[in-house]
């Protein structure tokens, strides 16, 4: 099964070449779409690297200005040729060699999409305030939609790629999560959760994801919902 993994980044000079070459490392039959949402660092140039180096990086995209990560992601879900979507940050808060565990249950059969969860050995780190809003997210969005998930926002989110022509994508932002988790369960998709490693970064380290965007994914959740 050919997986399509999308890398949506910005500003991440530091560990996206890293990201591309775990990914290039894989004993998987996948293709890398890596999608540069207008990064002002060095991020391009790491890209251009990686792209030079690894023949599994098959596009690069970049946005002429800063939209937010579900932009990248829906721009590099339009290019995805593999049976399964897989969404990869290059950030390293997720080791990419957690991949093939990731898809194993729609390989199987057994669901329609996975879910990395951070949370099934209980609080795995960082900010109780983010903990604590991914928890409440995580129970709105079980409500609303009648699933059982765990960690609604993880990005560690995989699909099979059939879905996405059928969802109606509009994110530009972090709702990108409880969005396609909405459409996923407006589908009748079968959702797996599978436990991953997660190591959690600060601000100070480049964490992006503030307040503002919780409530995004609160309002996000209730529009979803009622229409």
């Amino acid at each position: 099964m050919k997986i399509s993994v999308v890398v949506p980044v910005y500003n991440e000079e530091a560990t996206v070449e890293e990201v591309v070459a775990r990914l290039a490392a894989l004993p998987l039959d996948l293709e890398i779409l890596v999608v540069d949402d207008a990064s002002s660092d060095g991020t391009p140039a790491a890209v251009e690297r990686a792209r030079q180096r690894h023949a599994a990086v098959r596009r690069v995209i970049r946005h002429p200005a800063n939209r937010g990560k579900g932009a990248a992601v829906r721009t590099g879900l339009a290019e995805a040729s593999g049976e399964v979507a897989v969404i990869q940050d290059a950030d390293l808060e997720l080791d990419p060699e957690q991949i093939g565990d990731l898809v194993a249950p729609i390989e199987r059969g057994e669901a329609d999409a996975a879910y990395g969860t951070r949370f099934a050995a209980g609080h795995p780190g960082g900010a109780w305030t983010s903990y604590s809003a991914n928890r409440f997210l995580t129970a709105t969005t079980n409500l609303l939609f009648g699933l059982s998930l765990t960690d609604m926002e993880t990005c560690y989110k995989a699909f099979r790629t059939d879905l996405v022509p059928r969802m109606h994508l509009t994110a530009e932002r972090f709702e990108i999560e409880p969005e396609l988790t909405a459409e996923l369960a407006r589908l009748g998709a079968r959702i797996r959760e599978v436990p991953i490693r997660y190591r959690p970064r600060t601000r100070r380290e480049g964490k992006k994801i503030g307040w503002r965007d919780g409530f995004a994914a609160l309002w996000m959740l209730v529009r979803k919902r009622v229409h």
